[in-house]
C-alpha cells in the first residue's frame, strides 16, 4: 500500500459501520503502520479517536513483542541483554538496545581498567563492587520496591535504583564481558549471583547485589533457605539459565502491575511469560520463584 492509501485506510476508522474490518486490515499490516497511526493521533482532536488509535498502536506493539520473544527463545536465549531489553520494550517500546549495550560496555571498561592479571576472585569482586556500588551508586529501590521501573533495565541504569534481579543482571552482564565465571542463582524471594572460580580447590561463593555485592558462602545460602522453612534444593545453589532470569523478571513485572491494581497489564505480561515457560515446562523445568 502507498502512504496515501494507508492514510485513507486509517481515516475510515471514524466510520462505525466499517471500523471492525478496517481495524482487522490495519492489524494485518503489522508494526510498519505505527508511524502513520501516531501521525493520525497528533492530527485528530477527537479523544475517542485518539483512544482507538492508542489501543491499535499498543496492540501492534504487543504482537510484535510476542513474536520477538518467541524468536529470542527459539534461538537459544543466548543474549541476556536482548532478553531484558525485550521485556523493557513492553513499557518503553522505543527503548534502544544499542544504548543499553553502550551503558553496559562503559561499566565493563571502567572495571577492566582496574583489573590486574592473575587477580584473586575476591579482589575481582571488590573491583566490580567499587565500580557499580560506590562509583556509580547502584542501589536497592527500597522506597518503591514494587514499581515496574525496577524491572526495566533502561530505567534502572538511568535512576541507579532497581530490584535484586535487575541489579544482578547489570552486575552479571559486566562480569561476563570481563570473562569472569559469574552466573545467576534462582533463590526464593531473592535473586543472587554465584562466582565459581576456575582455580584448583577454589570454592564457589555468592553475591547479594541488593546489598551492594555482599559476599555469601554456601552455608549462608543454606541458612537463608532454612529460614524460609524450605528443604534444600540444587536450584538454590546452582547457576540458572538466561531463560530462567528473563522469566523471573517477567514474574516480577507481573506482580508489580498486580500490586498497582493494573490487571490488564498484568495479564499481558503473563502472556509474555507463557511464551518463555511453555518450552521449559515441556523440558520438565518448573522455573518457579
Amino acid at each position: 500500500m502507498t502512504n496515501k492509501e494507508i492514510k485513507a485506510l486509517i481515516s475510515l476508522l471514524d466510520d462505525p459501520e466499517i471500523a471492525p474490518q478496517v481495524h482487522s486490515e490495519i492489524q494485518n499490516l503489522g508494526e510498519t503502520i505505527i508511524p502513520f497511526l501516531e501521525e493520525s493521533w497528533e492530527e485528530t482532536l477527537d479523544p475517542q479517536q485518539q483512544q482507538r488509535l492508542e489501543d491499535l498502536i499498543h496492540h501492534l506493539q504487543f504482537e510484535g513483542l510476542q513474536q520477538r520473544l518467541r524468536v529470542w527463545r527459539a534461538a537459544g536465549a543466548t543474549d541476556l541483554l536482548e532478553g531484558m531489553w525485550l521485556l523493557n520494550t513492553y513499557q518503553y517500546p522505543d527503548a534502544d538496545y544499542q544504548a543499553l549495550n553502550r551503558a553496559i560496555e562503559q561499566l565493563r571498561f571502567e572495571a577492566w581498567t582496574l583489573m590486574r592479571p592473575e587477580m584473586h576472585p575476591a579482589d575481582q569482586v571488590q573491583v566490580l563492587n567499587y565500580v557499580l556500588f560506590r562509583s556509580h551508586k547502584f542501589a536497592a529501590n527500597t522506597q518503591h520496591f514494587h514499581s515496574p521501573a525496577n524491572s526495566m533495565l533502561q530505567r534502572v541504569i538511568e535512576t541507579k535504583r532497581g530490584n535484586p534481579l535487575a541489579l544482578c543482571v547489570i552486575y552479571l552482564l559486566v562480569a561476563q564481558r570481563l570473562h569472569l565465571p559469574v552466573f545467576g542463582v534462582n533463590l526464593p524471594n531473592l535473586f543472587v549471583l554465584t562466582f565459581r572460580p576456575e582455580l584448583p580447590g577454589a570454592v564457589p561463593f555468592y553475591l547479594n547485589c541488593y546489598n551492594r555485592g555482599l559476599v555469601l558462602s554456601r552455608t549462608d545460602i543454606a541458612h537463608y533457605v532454612s529460614q524460609l522453612n524450605l528443604s534444600p534444593n540444587d536450584i538454590f545453589f546452582e547457576p540458572c539459565s538466561n531463560l530462567d532470569i528473563v522469566s523471573r523478571a517477567l514474574r516480577n513485572l507481573q506482580m508489580s502491575f498486580e500490586k498497582l491494581q493494573e490487571p490488564t497489564k498484568a495479564a499481558e505480561v503473563a502472556q509474555l511469560l507463557e511464551i518463555l515457560t511453555e518450552e521449559s515446562l515441556e523440558e520438565g523445568d518448573d522455573d518457579e520463584d
